[in-house]
């Protein structure tokens, strides 16, 4: 599942490329068609994300949310004002990278390819276009709507006006484990598999321990370290959470995917701090758990 960095460039992408113009959506796959007519000719206003929800505003005070779930992706494309034509979301062995086509940027734009039949919302402007596929949740809400969805989500690491005080007491009236706690998009926004794993393992910390017992200052620490990690996933359209100590002689724009993470994905390969062959992964509430038996006890 795309995780919070790759919805805030999906808002960057559209508040680059699409906020102040008036724009077409259709549906070609047909599901969304009714609510592609409420926003065909509207003007975009604004984009913006908050956790894993995608929001964009139109000047007839309705707004489309997007939430991508495991399967969902955006695709761009259009002329020299995008530069290049690109996929952000699924699939998932993108690895959340995002991908690119130079040449097909360098071409002259002559309107947007006929679109697949599994698109669920195509939205053209005279200078570029967007499809969204295979989305969860792709609806149109009016500003009560919004405001209802957002009172449900956590404070969002990568908000600069984010107040943490809502996670810091999410974690302290309960007893499920932290790492349980991170993936709580009620308690904390746009966390997802990658960062809940490199954070924990940043700070040392036992996945399985019971959210209340853990420090004030170690929830603090994970705060501050998933608003700089996630902010460099915005920077460089992946994550990567390895320091430079880590992964000597390679940047971090090149560090992904061999030298990118700690303990996510890497069961079998030797822990890049102690040494050991420590790296394990099991479930925690359905989801894939990885962490380090030695650093992180």
């Amino acid at each position: 599942m795309p995780e919070g960095h790759s919805i805030h460039r999906v808002a960057r992408r559209f508040q680059d490329a699409f906020v102040g113009q008036r724009l077409r959506a259709s549906s070609p796959q047909g599901r969304f068609a009714q609510g592609a007519a409420l926003v065909d000719g509207a003007r975009a206003v604004g984009a913006y994300a908050h956790g894993k929800h995608f929001f964009l505003v139109f000047d007839n005070d309705l707004t489309l949310n997007v939430h991508l779930g495991m399967y969902g992706a955006w695709t761009f494309g259009g002329d020299a004002t995008f530069r290049a034509s690109s996929s952000i979301g699924a699939p998932r062995k993108m690895g959340e990278e995002e991908s690119s086509d130079s040449e097909e940027a360098e071409r002259e734009y002559v309107g947007p390819p006929a679109p697949r039949p599994t698109t669920r919302v195509r939205l053209e402007s005279d200078n570029g276009w967007a499809d969204l596929i295979g989305a969860t949740t792709c609806r149109i809400l009016e500003p009560t709507g919004v405001a209802e969805l957002r009172k449900k989500l956590g404070p969002d690491p990568l908000d600069p006006d984010a107040d943490p005080t809502p996670f810091y007491s999410a974690c302290r009236k309960t007893s499920r484990p932290i790492g349980a706690v991170l993936m709580d998009q009620q308690a904390i926004a746009g966390i997802g598999n990658i960062y809940r794993a490199e954070s924990l393992f940043r700070a040392g910390l036992d996945p399985h321990t019971p959210a209340h017992r853990v420090p004030d200052e170690t929830t603090a620490l994970l705060w501050r370290d998933n608003v700089r990690l996630m902010s460099t996933g915005v920077e460089l359209g992946r994550i990567v959470t390895t320091a430079p100590e880590h992964r000597l002689g390679v940047s971090s724009r090149h560090a992904w995917p061999t030298h990118a993470n700690y303990v996510y994905g890497r069961v079998g390969h030797t822990c890049r701090v102690c040494g050991n062959d420590a790296i394990v992964m099991e479930d925690m509430g359905g989801r894939k758990l990885y962490w380090c038996t030695v650093c992180q006890t």
